[in-house]
């Protein structure tokens, strides 16, 4: 490894730990601010994920979806493609994989399963590679088009879930529980971590070698680089438009489909609140490295639980970790809107 990608790579980290720090500061200001038992607030905040098997359980569950969206935001952004329609695929991935299961009640968990998983997938696919297809067609802009497809989506799915697919004997809104043939292995107990924990990581690794090491991945990172030298070097530069926006929202109707049948095992409304958004984080504070995904979930999904257990033993709000997941957010997204004005910079010069 070279001098510059020596200094680039500590310039980067050096970055992320100090954008990481001050959400921290702020969220320990907020503390003292607030809590009238600081020391407390703070103890459970930072350690109370860890102090039991049920809140560390929970933790690694919450980071399975993160994990998938942070891959289909990864894999957008290194192809130089842009969806801000993560919301939406999660949530219509999420309906799709519920209506499945609903309506084949009697197949095996295997058959009907992947069934459902595979139309979570493809809703994802079929939503995000509308703005790629629109892109390549027209010369749509792919972050207004994905965000108001998105935006048009949640709403639909908000009106199955509270109309057609409500169920009448639950006082939540929400639609019928799918069978339990359909609901994923849970692995420990009595936590919410299931089985899909594992496929996520496997996800995570196949994705890195697809990028890294597959002609198509090779072609999406050119693409992602310099369309028109891919164009030049025969790269069939429209095609990547639309491929890497599918692959995107696969990964997020997988999210929605995992939240449904690992976690909740019914569609609620809003169940995939958040999945879309904090998945864009958890991609840039990977840099849009795969591997890097898992433990920038794991980031998010601590701040999460370090906040729940500090409200259940404590007098402060689950908020705080919307604060500083919000803040890491905005320093992480100024980061690197800086360097691609400085990237665009210097190729200009």
């Amino acid at each position: 490894m070279d001098r510059k990608r020596i200094a680039g790579l500590l310039s980067s980290t050096t970055g992320l730990a100090l954008t990481v720090g001050i959400a921290f500061v702020i969220v320990i200001i907020l503390i003292f601010v607030l809590s009238k038992e600081p020391g407390r607030a703070i103890y459970y905040f930072f350690v109370g994920p860890f102090t039991k098997s049920y809140y560390f359980g929970n933790m690694l569950n919450q980071s399975i979806g993160l994990i998938f969206t942070g891959l289909g935001i990864a894999v957008a952004f290194r192809s130089s493609t842009f969806n801000l329609g993560g919301e939406g695929q999660a949530y219509a991935g999420a309906m799709a994989a519920t209506v499945i299961c609903l309506s084949l009640p009697s197949l095996t968990g295997i058959v009907g399963g992947t069934a459902a998983i595979l139309g979570a997938i493809a809703t994802g696919a079929f939503l995000a590679g509308l703005s790629g297809f629109f892109r390549m067609r027209w010369g749509t802009d792919q972050l207004i088009s994905s965000f108001l497809i998105s935006a048009a989506v949640i709403l639909i799915v908000n009106y199955l879930v509270t109309g057609p697919l409500d169920d009448p004997t639950n006082s939540m809104l929400t639609t019928a529980r799918i069978g339990q043939q359909y609901q994923f292995l849970r692995i420990f107990k009595p936590s919410k971590l299931d089985i899909s924990i594992v496929f996520a990581v496997a996800a995570a690794i196949a994705t890195y070698f697809f990028m890294q090491r597959s002609h198509w991945g090779y072609e999406m990172r050119m693409c992602g680089i310099n369309r028109e030298f891919s164009r030049y070097a025969g790269i069939n530069v429209a095609k990547y438009l639309m491929v890497p926006m599918a692959i995107s929202g696969g990964f997020h109707g997988l999210a929605g489909a995992v939240a449904v049948m690992g976690t909740h095992y019914r569609c609620l409304k809003g169940v995939t609140a958040g999945l879309g958004w904090n998945g864009i984080a958890v991609a840039l504070i990977a840099k849009n490295n795969p591997v890097a995904v898992i433990p920038a979930a794991l980031f998010f999904a601590y701040l999460d639980a370090g906040a729940r257990a500090a409200m259940l033993h404590a007098d402060v709000t689950f908020e705080l970790a919307k604060i500083a997941q919000a803040v890491i957010f905005f320093l992480v997204t100024a980061q690197a809107l800086y360097g691609f004005f400085t990237t665009r910079k210097r190729v200009a010069a």
